[in-house]
């Protein structure tokens, strides 16, 4: 891949945790510029040329972005849906509707599964790349994850929670690996309406983003938690019989396999795959593997896999003297974005706690439903990612560069947990709604300051061998980080929180000022990328 000047804003909105970030323009003009599947390294369209859909019914685009827009959209309406309401019924009392599990384990449980999610991503793209191709990995992917929220919805006890996690997170890494690739297929690279029409698939996962917890969180408070997974599931169910008539349209890119596995090695991967799954139920089983040490287990395999790619990559002689040092480049960017995400991502831990005891969610004598805070962000992120597109745009060369920009936003992230101590110790519901509002406004502007330039970066920045290893690591970063946030809320005292949030946001705020000090010698390794 060709690495795009400096002088082009870079606009990869990916968000939270998923890729939930909506790029502002609908227009089809170059003023913002979403080009996620072509920096993602995973677009078919651009390397197996694609003659394009000149159909225009879908608000100017081919009409089968419909039916991917639709199935990504019910997506994020079902797993934001179920994640604004499973901290919590994972602690509350069983006379609550809830498991009664101990509040540190819960947070762990939590940050496990997100972990699990971006490292679902690196098996799902495997078997679209080497299997099955994109399209149908997206597709039985929407069905494991409604299979995964009937669970939630069904089945009781740990059991049903286990079951449910499992296939929810290994059925939303399937599709969000693969999304992004089939919406590319829909347009040759020089289509002009290409970035409006990613602007539009992501408008559709901040829809998702929006609506599922609101309505999933006023279930579970009027109708109990299982309600709450059971609309989940009936969302996801809804966008995979919209797909399965839809998916016949898809144009026949959407289903190459770009790097089939050879027939002969098909056992091979069988095996290893079938000795894998037995080794994590033996190891469940004899109580290596447990819930209180679950995001410790997730944080040491994300871990060992990062160095591993890092290893592979740097010492692998198809990689020239250039791309070596553009790669040792890429490491303070890792490190930087593991911090960030391990605060990020605590908007379903910790901000979740922190909304069922401190907050005042009273409007007008109606007590709001604790998930609704999840919803706050995606509405941030709609209205200024657009915003910032055209500030870069704007700006052009005198934009700031990527080490820069990461600097800032861990520095903004940081600073959005020092703001929680005006109010840190306080009584029950004693912090104004309008002081989350703002909060979750100043999390929403570090993102954009991060999550929009991170695929792009690392595309930019990889070997030209190793693209797809690169996208991984960039997802390894998000799931080390995500791990690490459910960790980390295990250590959160509702009754002690000044010292929490005054150490985190400290820890963000000098892993920027690190990184903006070494803005040089990072550039210098970057080898003329920006």
């Amino acid at each position: 891949m060709t690495p795009r000047s400096e002088n082009e804003p870079e606009q990869v909105p990916v968000g939270p945790p998923d890729g939930a970030t909506a790029a502002g323009d609908l227009s089809g003009d170059d003023t913002t510029r979403v080009t996620a599947a072509a920096e993602s390294g995973t677009d078919d369209a651009a390397t197996h040329g694609t003659t394009g859909d000149p159909d225009t019914r879908f608000f100017g685009q081919p009409f089968a972005l419909a039916h991917v827009f639709g199935v990504e959209m019910w997506e994020r309406f079902s797993f934001y849906g179920m994640q604004g309401i499973l901290l919590i019924y994972m602690y509350f009392s069983v006379s609550e509707g809830g498991l009664g599990i101990d509040r540190e384990v819960a947070t762990g449980i939590v940050g496990a599964y997100g972990g699990t999610v971006y490292l679902s991503t690196i098996l799902g793209a495997w078997i679209a790349d080497r299997l099955l191709g994109s399209e149908r990995v997206l597709y039985y992917s929407a069905i494991v994850i409604m299979a995964g929220h009937v669970a939630l919805a069904i089945l009781p006890n740990a059991w049903g929670l286990g079951v449910g996690l499992v296939l929810v997170a290994l059925g939303s890494g399937g599709l969000k690996a693969n999304a992004t690739s089939v919406v590319g297929t829909l347009y040759t690279a020089d289509d002009v309406r290409r970035d409006a029409g990613f602007s539009l698939f992501y408008l559709g996962i901040n829809l998702g983003a929006f609506f599922g917890p609101l309505l999933t969180g006023l279930l579970q408070s009027t109708m109990g938690f299982h309600w709450g997974f059971g609309l989940a599931a009936v969302g996801m169910a809804a966008g995979l019989i919209q797909y399965s008539f839809g998916r016949k349209h898809l144009p026949a890119e959407a289903r190459v396999v770009p790097n089939p596995l050879p027939r002969s090695r098909r056992p091979l991967v069988v095996g290893i795959a079938l000795a894998g799954i037995a080794a994590l139920v033996g190891l469940v089983f004899v109580g290596v593997i447990r819930a209180d040490n679950l995001a410790l287990i997730v944080i040491a395999a994300t871990l060992v896999a990062a160095v591993a790619y890092f290893t592979v990559i740097t010492a692998s002689r198809a990689v020239t003297a250039t791309e070596r040092s553009r790669v040792f480049g890429f490491i303070p960017l890792f490190i930087v974005n593991v911090g960030f995400w391990s605060l990020y991502q605590q908007q379903f831990t910790v901000l979740t706690i922190y909304s069922d005891e401190r907050l005042n969610r009273s409007i007008f004598g109606w007590e709001m439903p604790i998930s609704w805070v999840n919803s706050i962000n995606p509405i941030f992120v709609i209205i200024l990612s657009g915003v910032f597109a055209a500030v870069w745009t704007r700006l052009g060369s005198r934009q700031p560069s990527t080490p820069v920009k990461f600097a800032v936003g861990a520095i903004i992230m940081g600073t959005a947990f020092l703001l929680f101590l005006p109010w840190a110790n306080g009584p029950a519901n004693s912090t104004p709604l309008l002081a989350i509002v703002g909060i979750l406004l100043v999390f929403t502007i570090a993102e954009l300051f991060i999550s929009p330039v991170g695929l792009s970066v690392s595309t930019k920045l990889a070997p030209e061998r190793f693209h797809t290893q690169m996208v991984a690591l960039y997802f390894l970063s998000v799931a080390l980080g995500t791990s690490i946030a459910g960790w980390a809320a295990g250590f959160y005292d509702p009754h002690d929180e000044v010292p929490y949030f005054l150490l985190l946001g400290a820890i963000a705020i000098a892993l920027g000022v690190a990184l903006l000090a070494s803005v040089k010698p990072v550039l210098t390794l970057m080898k003329g990328v920006r």
